[in-house]
């Protein structure tokens, strides 16, 4: 078959092209394929463990974030122990918070040192001494195991606290208490009352606060009221960053009045009230501000 003359220089271009083409998106494969080796080594990691507390007489998980290049050996890296909502999952922090991108972006854009988070299983606890001996296992059993088994900091000025809902009830507690454990302290929506709470709040049904039905005597020796007098008469002063949503109405105005109570003592103190309800995308929202505040005593 005669060819046109000018066919064979257009097909030897149009192969010279092809195989150029070819070459070029083999080593970009490649090269995004190292790079991205090279970042799965070093990346976050979030790890799921198991262990045995001797408080609660039975294997308790938990879930820890690591930041990108940990290591075992070495510096030891300041921790914040976050506590869920009742009935939640410590996942939830990863899942419905998108815990692990927003620190990985503070920590990139140094807005926050690199830090250790530990996120412990809390069921609907309330993570006071009464269903089980939450409190106890939080103290004596969750941070030894913590500190002997990450490089973690194992001093006031390289710990800190937070929760969401139950968990802000909970870390309250825990810093008002242990006011020369933790350096800072962050309450999400946290679920406190300074009286009774409502009749709609999960307190009331979880048989926490009383055997059979809720008992107000029991409600108010584990209330945040109690505690205020022993953490005001102590030296330490623990930063807290409170924060709500508009529409979470009697939460958002038990958080300002938490707020002003701990101003009023002097106590060092941020509020944040934002648009939406009881939910993780009002928590989501929070929580680069929240991290950055509480993470700032950290040394």
């Amino acid at each position: 078959m005669r060819r046109h003359p000018r066919t064979a220089p257009f097909a030897s271009l149009r192969n010279l092209f092809r195989n150029a083409l070819h070459s070029a998106f083999a080593a970009l494969v490649a090269l995004v394929a190292g790079a991205g080796f090279a970042d799965n080594a070093s990346a976050s990691t979030i790890v799921s463990r198991t262990f045995h507390a001797n408080a609660l007489e039975r294997d308790w998980p938990y879930v820890v974030y690591l930041p990108t290049g940990y290591r075992a050996e070495g510096v030891r890296y300041p921790v914040l122990y976050l506590l869920h909502g009742n009935n939640g999952e410590p996942m939830d922090w990863v899942t419905q918070g998108n815990l692990q991108g927003t620190v990985d972006a503070l920590i990139a854009h140094h807005e926050i040192a690199p830090v250790v988070i530990v996120m412990p299983q809390g069921g609907t606890d309330w993570y006071v001494d009464r269903k089980e001996k939450m409190e106890t296992a939080f103290f004596s059993d969750l941070m030894p195991e913590i500190e002997s088994h990450f490089a973690v900091a194992d001093t006031r000025d390289g710990r800190a606290i937070g929760g969401v809902s139950m968990g802000g009830f909970g870390a309250l507690r825990y810093t008002l208490e242990h006011p020369d454990r933790f350096c800072g302290t962050m309450l999400l929506s946290p679920a406190i009352y300074s009286g009774d709470p409502p009749l709609a709040s999960s307190a009331r049904r979880v048989g926490v606060f009383g055997e059979h039905q809720f008992d107000p005597h029991i409600w108010r020796t584990l209330n945040y009221p109690a505690l205020w007098s022993g953490y005001v008469g102590r030296p330490w002063r623990v930063p807290f960053f409170i924060a709500s949503g508009d529409d979470d109405l009697v939460i958002q105005a038990e958080s300002s009045l938490l707020y002003t109570r701990l101003r009023e003592a002097g106590n060092p103190a941020a509020l944040r009230i934002v648009d939406g309800g009881h939910v993780w995308p009002v928590w989501r929202e929070l929580l680069p501000a929240a991290l950055k505040y509480t993470l700032a005593c950290l040394r």
